[in-house]
């Protein structure tokens, strides 16, 4: 069952630990190999031993999670006084490791830019969703390099996506009117990166909109406007080239600063 489910987690594309007892000597609640998934909302599948031994596997596999690190966790169960997880009198060493998904750039806004990003971002490696609340512009007929398409207004997208902290939301839209509507709701996500297309003042208009709106400044500082690294590009073509290297940044581990306009 345990490798049915990676295999499910890899189909879904979705994130999950896997948990496996490496190493045990003495006595021990589980032998070696034995395996446990660590689901996201941290829910389990399988064991390691169950007790405090297996809170512990938990707590560290949702780390893992986060960091997307591998661990060897190496516990003594011989004195809880001593901070030892158990009494058995064994040593067990279990190894952790992140399964994550692909991650996904959504791009919000199928127009000239947003058409250019997929397709960049598909050939670099990102698995694409594509939205907008036109029907004919979010189809594989119009974006070919799209793998699904949501045809809806960008504040209904989180009701029908699951956005998870491996997801890139990019608004390329055709307006301020339209990132005004719609970013309130996408700032409840847990996305890893929110950017909007356009000018600082096009952005410095939609952040005042949404802080009289009860927006949390906080909320709205996650958001990177504008978006894409500053190589001076014009055609649609130069400008997902600027985005994607940004993204691929982020999903390498660098952080620029978000948007402070004001």
């Amino acid at each position: 069952m345990i490798f049915q489910s990676l295999a499910q987690l890899e189909a879904n594309n979705q994130a999950g630990v896997l948990c496996t007892v490496v190493r045990t000597h003495g006595s021990t609640p589980r032998h070696a190999s034995s395996k446990m998934i660590v689901y996201p909302d941290g829910r389990i599948e399988g064991t390691v031993g169950g007790g405090e031994v297996e809170n512990r596997v938990i707590a560290e596999a949702l780390l893992a999670l986060q960091d997307g690190r591998t661990r060897l966790l190496s516990y003594s169960m011989s004195d809880p006084q001593r901070g030892d997880p158990g009494v058995c009198g064994g040593q067990v060493e279990v190894f952790v490791e992140p399964i994550l998904p692909k991650p996904t750039v959504v791009v919000i806004g199928a127009g000239h830019v947003g058409k250019a990003v997929a397709h960049l971002a598909k050939w670099a490696g990102f698995q694409v969703v594509v939205s907008d609340d036109r029907p004919g512009f979010a189809t594989a007929e119009m974006v070919p390099a799209g793998d699904e398409f949501y045809p809806c207004a960008m504040q209904n997208l989180p009701a029908q996506l699951t956005i998870t902290p491996w997801h890139y939301l990019v608004l390329t839209t055709r307006g301020a009117s339209v990132d005004m509507a719609g970013l309130p709701a996408l700032l409840q996500t847990p996305a890893a990166y929110i950017g909007v297309i356009g000018s600082k003042r096009r952005w410095t208009l939609t952040r005042q909109h949404l802080l009289a709106a009860g927006v949390a400044p906080q909320a709205i500082e996650r958001v990177k406007s504008p978006l894409g690294l500053e190589i001076q590009a014009e055609t649609p073509e130069e400008i997902a080239v600027s985005v994607v290297a940004e993204l691929i940044a982020w999903r390498r581990g660098k952080r620029p600063a978000a948007s402070q306009e004001v």
